[in-house]
C-alpha cells in the first residue's frame, strides 16, 4: 500500500465512529512510522516478558527468573511508557480542553519556589526541583498539543522514558532497596515524587480525569490530615514516609492490585485479543444472529448473547460495545428500535460482561486476593446472580418488542416448528452429553494413566481441534452481519464454521476449575493453545480444503500454505501487539487505584467512612446499603472495573460487613464485594459520565444522556440483585444444601428476575397498571427473599451458649460456616456488639478447624474469649479482635422452608396475568 493510501485509510479511520471509539481504548494518537513501530515494537516486547514470566520455562531453564516485585515495576514500566506514546495529551473526542496545562504549570512553580525556601526541609529541595521540573515539562506538552495534530511530540517521549525509568526502579535496584527500608535516599524519593506525577499524568492521558483526581485528592490527604475536620482528620505523613509507602515498597503502587494485574490480568485480556483476531469474536457474534436473529427483536437479543460471550473473557465494557454494538445497533435499529434504545440494549449487555465469570472484568482475581478464598469459589458465588441478569435482559429486550410490535430478521429456509424444535432439542443434548462425555472421560484418563495422562489428554485435544477445523473448512464461507443484513445466517453451517475457537476455552475452564490450577496458569495454557491455533488453522485449512472432491493440489499448493503461515504469524503478531495496547489502561488504572489503597492503609481513612456512613443512615440497615451504593457509583464514575473495583472494595466493602454485623445481619465478605462490585460497575452506564453510553450513543448516533438514561433503565435488575443477595445469601450458592435446594434457588432466582423485569418493564401480557406493578413487584421480592418474610414468622438463628463452641464447631459439615456473636472494645475504646461468620473446613478437631479460620479461643468456666486472631485470616477479615467475649453460637433453626412463600407469589403472578390476558383479549375483540 502506498503512502498516500495509507494516510487516506487512516482519515477515513478517523472519522468513522467505530474506529475512533475503540482507539479510546488502545490510544487515540495517530504516530509517524517511527512512532508506530515504537509502540509495536514495545507492545510485542510486553507481551512476550508476560508469557514468559507466566510460563513454566524460567524455572525449567533456569534462565531469567522474575520475582513478583521485580516483575509488577517492568509491567508497570511498559504500561506507563506506552501510555506516553499513544495516548496524546488532548483526548480527540474530548468535548473541551483539558485544564491539565493550566493546572500542571503553577503546580511545578509552587513546587520549584518550595525547594528554594527549602520548605519543609533541604532533604526535599532536590526532589521538590526534579518534580517542579517533570510537572513543567507535563504542561508544555500539554499546553501544546491540539486534537489535530499527528505524530509523537519529543516531550511525550521524554516524559514516557523519565516514566518507564521511575516504574522499573524497583527492578533495577531493588536489593539495594530492600537493604534500607523506611530509609531512603535523595535519589529513592526524587524518582518516588517523579514518579507518582508522571503516573497522575498517564492516568490523566489514558483514563481521563476522573482516577487522577480521586488518586490527587487522596495523595493530598495523607498530608493534610492534621488540617482536616474532626471525623477524618489523622497525624498527617511527612514527604519521605509518603514517597516510601506509595512508590517504594508493595504497599501503594506496587501492591496487591498491581501484581494481580501483572499476574493474571494481563494474560486473560491477551486471551481475548487472541480469540478475536483469530476469527473467535465474528463466529460468536455470527452464532448469535443465526439463533437469535429471526425472533422479536432477533438482533437485540442477539446482542444480548453475543455481548455476553464475548464479555466471558473481555476486560472492558467499551471494548464489549464496540466489539458487538457495531454489528448490533444497526441492525437493532434496522427491526425498529429507536437509536437511543438500541444503543442503551448494547450498553446493558456490554456492562453486564463485566459481572459474567470467568473473568468478570478481572475483578475475580482481585477478588481471590481482597477476600481470601479460592479462585473457583469467587466463579461458584458470582455465577447465579449473572446468568439471572442476563436472561432478565433478554427478557427485557422481548417486552420491548411485544410493545413495539416489532418482528425479526426473515427466516432463512422453511421448515415446521416441529423440526426446528427438534433439531434445536437434539444440538442441546448434543452438547450437553459431549461435555458430560468430556468431563468423565477425561477424568477416566487421568484415573487409569497416572502420569501419562497430561500427554494422552493434549493427544486428544489436538485431534479434536484436527476433526473441528475439518468441519469448519466444509461449511460455507461465512457471512458476517451488517446493516445490509436481510436474513440470519443460517444456524447449522454458522455453528459449524468456528467450533474450533471454543476449546481453547474449554481448555481455560478445564485447568481453572477441574485441574485447579492458578489463574495465571491456567490463562497461560489457554493461550498457549490459541497461538498454536492462530499459526496453524490457515496453512491447515489450505490443506482441508476441498477444489471439487480432492484437498489443495497443483503447483501453486506450496505458495498458498506459505502465505497462510505469514497470515497466521502477521495475525499472532497483531493480536499480541493488540493485547498489550489493551493493558495499558489496566496497568495505569491498578497503579493509580494503588495509591488510593496506600493511602487507605496509611492514614485509617477506611474507619473513618465506617463511621460517616453509619452517622448518614442513622443506624438504618437499609439507608446504609442504599448510601454505600451511592458512594460507589461516584467513586466508579469514569474509571475502568479494574480501579472501579479496587476502590470500592478498599473503602466500602469492610463499612458493609461491619456496619451489617453491628446491625445483626450476617454478610459474608464476598457478598459485600460482590455489591460494591456490581454498583461500581453501573457507573460505565450512569449519566453523565457513563463512558459504555457515550460508546453506544456514537455508534448509534443518538443522544448520549438520553441513551444512558435508558440503560439504567433496563439495568434496573442489576441495581435490585445486590441488595437481594445480601439478604438471601442462597442467591451466591451459600448456604445451598443438595441438589433439590439448589433447584429452588434457581427457580425463585430466575422467575424473580423475570417477574421484576415485567414490573419495571409496565408489561406482562399487555401494559401494566400501575396497582399491577406493585404487585408484581411484591411477587419478584418473595421469589428472590422468601426468607425475609420467613424471618418475621420465626427467628432465623437459635442462640446456644459460647461453652458449646468446640461441640458445634466440631459436628459441623465440610464447608459450613460458623455464625459467632460477640461483644469487646475496638481499638478507640468504643463497646462494639457484632455478628461475625467464619467459613470452616473439611472436618477436622474443633480447635484446629477455628485456627484454619485464624481464630483462637480461651474458655473460662462459661465464658470464652478470642486470645488470637491471624493477621490477614477470615476472622481478621471480618474484624474481629482478640480479648473480645463470644456471647452466642448462633445455630440454624427448626423452621418451615421459606420456599413456601413461593406459592403465593406465583399465584400473584399468575391473577395479574389473567386480569391482563382478559384486558387484551377484549382490546382485540374491540379493534375487530
Amino acid at each position: 500500500m502506498t503512502e498516500e493510501r495509507m494516510h487516506a485509510a487512516e482519515e477515513s479511520t478517523h472519522r468513522d465512529p467505530q474506529t475512533r471509539v475503540a482507539r479510546v481504548e488502545t490510544g487515540a494518537r495517530e504516530p509517524g512510522n517511527l512512532g508506530r513501530w515504537v509502540i509495536a515494537a514495545t507492545a510485542l516486547a510486553w507481551s512476550l516478558f508476560q508469557l514468559w514470566i507466566a510460563s513454566p520455562l524460567p524455572y525449567w531453564l533456569d534462565l531469567f527468573i522474575v520475582s513478583e516485585t521485580r516483575a509488577r515495576a517492568i509491567h508497570l514500566a511498559f504500561a506507563v511508557f506506552l501510555a506516553f506514546m499513544a495516548f496524546p495529551a488532548i483526548n480527540p473526542m474530548a468535548r473541551m480542553r483539558p485544564l491539565a496545562g493550566p493546572l500542571w504549570l503553577p503546580a511545578g512553580l509552587g513546587l520549584l519556589a518550595l525547594a528554594a525556601l527549602s520548605w519543609p526541609g533541604p532533604d526535599t529541595r532536590i526532589p521538590f526541583v526534579a518534580m517542579g521540573a517533570v510537572l513543567l515539562l507535563a504542561a508544555w506538552a500539554a499546553l501544546r498539543a491540539h486534537p489535530g495534530r499527528r505524530g509523537t511530540p519529543a516531550s511525550d517521549g521524554l516524559l514516557g522514558l523519565l516514566a518507564a525509568f521511575c516504574a522499573a526502579y524497583l527492578f533495577l535496584f531493588h536489593e539495594q532497596l530492600a537493604q534500607r527500608p523506611g530509609a531512603p535516599t535523595t535519589l529513592d524519593l526524587t524518582v518516588a515524587g517523579c514518579g507518582l506525577i508522571l503516573l497522575l499524568e498517564a492516568t490523566r492521558r489514558t483514563l481521563g480525569p476522573a482516577l487522577m483526581v480521586i488518586a490527587g485528592i487522596f495523595l493530598a490527604y495523607t498530608f493534610a490530615g492534621p488540617w482536616m475536620p474532626e471525623m477524618i482528620a489523622h497525624a498527617g505523613a511527612s514527604f519521605g514516609r509518603a514517597m516510601s509507602q506509595q512508590w517504594l515498597s508493595t504497599e501503594g503502587v506496587f501492591g496487591i492490585a498491581l501484581g494481580v494485574s501483572t499476574s493474571f490480568v494481563f494474560l486473560f485480556v491477551l486471551f481475548g485479543a487472541l480469540l478475536e483476531r483469530a476469527g473467535g469474536g465474528g463466529y460468536f457474534i455470527r452464532v448469535a444472529f443465526a439463533l437469535l436473529g429471526h425472533l422479536r427483536g432477533g438482533p437485540a437479543k442477539a446482542a444480548v448473547v453475543a455481548s455476553g460471550m464475548t464479555g466471558i473473557v473481555s476486560g472492558s465494557s467499551i471494548a464489549n460495545v464496540v466489539t458487538t454494538g457495531t454489528f448490533t445497533i444497526p441492525l437493532m435499529k434496522k427491526v425498529g428500535f429507536p437509536g437511543h434504545k438500541a444503543g442503551a440494549v448494547e450498553v446493558s449487555s456490554s456492562v453486564n460482561g463485566q459481572l459474567m465469570p470467568p473473568v468478570m472484568g478481572a475483578a475475580a482475581f482481585l477478588m481471590v486476593e481482597y477476600v481470601g478464598i479460592p479462585y473457583v469459589e469467587v466463579i461458584r458465588h458470582a455465577f447465579l446472580p449473572a446468568v439471572i441478569a442476563y436472561i432478565a435482559l433478554f427478557y427485557i429486550v422481548h417486552l420491548e418488542a411485544l410493545k413495539a410490535g416489532m418482528e425479526g430478521l426473515p427466516r432463512r429456509g422453511g421448515g415446521t416448528l416441529r423440526g426446528r424444535l427438534l433439531a434445536w432439542g437434539l444440538t442441546v443434548a448434543g452438547f450437553f452429553l459431549l461435555a458430560g462425555a468430556t468431563y468423565y472421560g477425561l477424568g477416566w484418563i487421568q484415573a487409569v494413566a497416572g502420569a501419562a495422562a497430561s500427554p494422552i489428554i493434549a493427544l486428544l485435544v489436538l485431534t479434536a481441534y484436527l476433526g473441528l477445523l475439518w468441519l469448519a473448512c466444509r461449511a460455507p464461507a461465512p457471512a458476517e452481519p451488517d446493516n445490509g443484513m436481510t436474513q440470519p445466517p443460517a444456524p447449522g453451517p454458522t455453528l459449524q464454521g468456528g467450533l474450533h475457537f471454543l476449546l481453547p476455552v474449554v481448555v481455560l475452564v478445564w485447568c481453572l476449575v477441574v485441574e485447579r490450577l492458578s489463574p495465571a496458569l491456567s490463562a497461560f495454557w489457554a493461550v498457549a493453545f490459541l497461538i498454536f491455533i492462530m499459526l496453524t488453522q490457515h496453512p491447515l485449512s489450505v490443506l482441508m480444503t476441498r477444489h471439487g472432491e480432492t484437498t489443495a493440489e497443483g503447483p501453486d499448493r506450496p505458495r498458498r500454505l506459505a502465505q497462510a503461515a505469514l497470515r497466521g504469524l502477521g495475525e499472532l503478531g497483531d493480536a499480541l501487539v493488540l493485547g498489550a495496547r489493551n493493558m495499558v489502561g489496566i496497568g495505569v488504572a491498578t497503579a493509580a487505584a494503588g495509591i488510593i489503597v496506600g493511602t487507605v492503609a496509611m492514614t485509617g481513612i477506611g474507619l473513618a467512612m465506617a463511621d460517616l456512613v453509619g452517622f448518614l443512615s442513622g443506624g438504618n440497615l437499609l439507608a446504609m446499603l442504599a448510601f454505600t451504593g451511592l458512594i460507589c457509583l461516584i467513586l466508579g464514575l469514569g474509571l475502568p472495573t479494574t480501579a472501579n473495583y479496587i476502590i470500592v472494595a478498599t473503602l466500602m466493602a469492610p463499612v458493609i460487613v461491619e456496619l451489617g454485623s453491628a446491625q445483626g445481619l450476617l454478610i459474608p465478605l464476598i457478598a459485600a464485594h460482590l455489591f460494591v462490585f456490581y454498583f461500581g460497575i453501573l457507573a460505565d452506564v450512569t449519566p453523565p459520565v457513563g463512558l459504555a453510553s457515550f460508546a453506544a450513543a456514537a455508534l448509534s448516533g443518538a443522544d448520549p444522556l438520553r441513551t444512558g438514561v435508558q440503560a439504567f433503565v433496563y439495568s434496573l435488575r442489576t441495581v435490585t440483585l445486590p441488595f437481594l443477595f445480601l439478604f438471601n445469601t442462597q442467591l451466591l450458592l451459600i448456604g445451598v444444601d443438595g441438589p433439590g435446594q439448589l433447584l429452588l434457588t434457581v427457580f425463585g432466582a430466575l422467575t424473580g428476575i423475570l417477574v421484576f423485569a415485567a414490573a419495571t418493564q409496565g408489561w406482562l401480557v399487555t401494559r401494566s397498571r400501575w396497582h399491577e406493578r406493585l404487585a408484581l413487584l411484591l411477587a419478584a421480592l418473595v421469589l428472590f427473599a422468601p426468607n425475609l418474610l420467613m424471618d418475621r414468622l420465626y427467628p432465623p438463628h437459635d442462640a446456644l451458649p459460647a461453652a458449646r463452641l468446640m461441640e458445634i464447631t466440631e459436628d459441623l459439615p465440610a464447608g459450613a460456616r460458623l455464625r459467632l456473636a460477640v461483644e469487646g472494645m475496638d481499638m478507640e475504646g468504643r463497646a462494639v456488639e457484632r455478628v461475625a461468620m467464619l467459613p470452616l473446613g473439611e472436618p477436622d478437631p474443633a480447635r484446629r478447624r477455628l485456627s484454619q479460620a485464624g481464630l483462637g479461643v480461651m474458655t473460662l468456666g462459661d465464658t470464652v474469649r478470642i486470645s488470637f486472631v491471624s493477621f490477614g485470616s477470615p476472622a481478621d477479615r471480618m474484624g474481629l479482635e482478640s480479648g473480645w467475649r463470644i456471647t452466642h453460637v448462633l445455630v440454624p433453626a427448626d423452621r418451615p422452608a421459606p420456599e413456601w412463600f413461593y406459592l403465593p407469589a406465583l399465584a400473584l403472578v399468575a391473577v395479574v396475568a389473567a386480569m391482563q390476558r382478559r384486558r387484551s383479549r377484549a382490546a382485540d375483540a374491540g379493534t375487530a
